[in-house]
């Protein structure tokens, strides 16, 4: 794997982790600019909002900007708004903060996913940057709530713009000086590409196996303390633990994966299911909990970065568009997901029924899948 996917790699570590690391500073945020926690936890909305939005505009913006430029000038900003986001006492500007960071946040995986995978095989190009993002969950949103407890939500912020620099320093010394794509990219070419079936189905299981994985991950501080009763110390132990079962799903999925429909991934899509209803009728013991933790952040984040590249692949014809689109629609899940599992939880008023939501999530993409595995085997010669 060529250095530089590593280093792209690191810039998405630094990413995650700001995307993340909100669910663990919003008592903090709150307290601190005297608002409720309700809008304290809108943060994390507005930046899933701005990923989504910000993804395919900022793609088509930066198609035919140098990619040194493009990299740098998105990594650039997104340090810059974690500098006025650490600095300001107004929570409208910190909320503006939020979501510039997650436009520029898009800009630069879109840019990213396109130079990684022209520099190395595109499902393991994809996997090393999918894995910066389940490091952040394992290392980056842990040590983000930690040291926003210690420190201040504000130190958190900092961390990130800090996190950025060494990133940033090895783009402007090792990027592509190339544009991101040739200059006779048409955007109206790619957009026909992506209205494809094949497409549109490989973007709509992202969305659901994500909103599936988010719906429960926004509940597992919940489930830990208020149903298995677990101390409020053991909190980011767990969260730890999902993200290192994330990161080996990532792993094993990057030297797997290719972008096909292969037969191994009818049964693991078909266990996320059955793993999420399982973790809604164990949740109030506390080892079955932890253990399908581990369990269902591998199965998510392994299947979550097979579709990544089932997209890559089935729209290979719109190299500017494609990975932003993937990036859009795993971000639709991560922002969907947790909505769906709040309203549910509102109205049963019971925890558990947030992987109840999961499991509904999950059993409708192996219902997406098993439609598309149809299509294409009738479609064989």
């Amino acid at each position: 794997m060529p250095f530089f996917v590593y280093v792209l790699g690191l810039a998405v570590f630094a990413q995650g982790t700001s995307e993340f690391m909100l669910s663990g500073l919003v008592p903090g945020i709150a307290g601190d600019l005297s608002v409720s926690v309700g809008a304290a936890a809108s943060l994390t909305s507005a930046y899933a909002a701005g990923m989504v939005l910000g993804a395919p505009l900022m793609a088509v913006a930066a198609a035919h900007w140098p990619r040194r430029v493009a990299l740098a000038g998105f990594l650039a900003a997104f340090v810059a708004v974690h500098v006025v986001g650490a600095l300001t006492a107004d929570f409208a500007v910190l909320f503006t903060t939020r979501v510039v960071a997650a436009v520029v946040n898009a800009g630069f995986l879109a840019v990213a996913m396109s130079v990684a995978t022209s520099l190395a095989p595109p499902a393991r190009a994809a996997a090393t940057l999918v894995s910066g993002v389940t490091l952040s969950c394992v290392v980056g949103v842990p040590a983000g709530a930690l040291l926003g407890e210690w420190a201040g939500w504000r130190s958190a912020f900092w961390a990130v713009a800090a996190l950025c620099l060494p990133a940033l320093a090895l783009v402007f010394r090792d990027a592509p000086a190339t544009p991101a794509h040739a200059p006779a990219v048409s955007v109206a070419r790619e957009a026909r590409v992506l209205r494809g079936r094949r497409v549109r189905s490989a973007l709509l299981l992202a969305a659901l196996v994500n909103g599936a994985t988010f719906a429960t991950f926004a509940y597992l501080a919940v489930l830990a303390t208020e149903v298995a009763h677990l101390p409020t110390t053991a909190v980011p132990a767990l969260l730890a633990g999902f993200g290192a079962g994330a990161f080996a799903g990532v792993t094993v999925a990057g030297r797997l994966a290719d972008g096909r429909l292969r037969p191994g991934l009818v049964p693991v899509l078909c266990a996320l299911p059955a793993g999420w209803a399982a973790l809604a009728l164990t949740a109030a013991a506390p080892v079955p909990l932890i253990v399908l933790s581990v369990v269902q952040g591998g199965l998510s984040f392994g299947v979550g970065s097979t579709l990544v590249a089932r997209v890559l692949h089935v729209a290979d014809r719109a190299p500017t568009l494609g990975g932003a689109f993937a990036t859009a629609a795993l971000n639709v899940g991560a922002f969907a997901g947790p909505l769906l599992a709040a309203a549910v939880t509102g109205a049963t008023h019971d925890y558990r029924d947030a992987a109840w939501t999961s499991a509904a999530l999950a059993a409708a993409a192996v219902v997406v899948l098993a439609v598309t595995a149809g299509e294409e085997v009738r479609e064989a010669p």
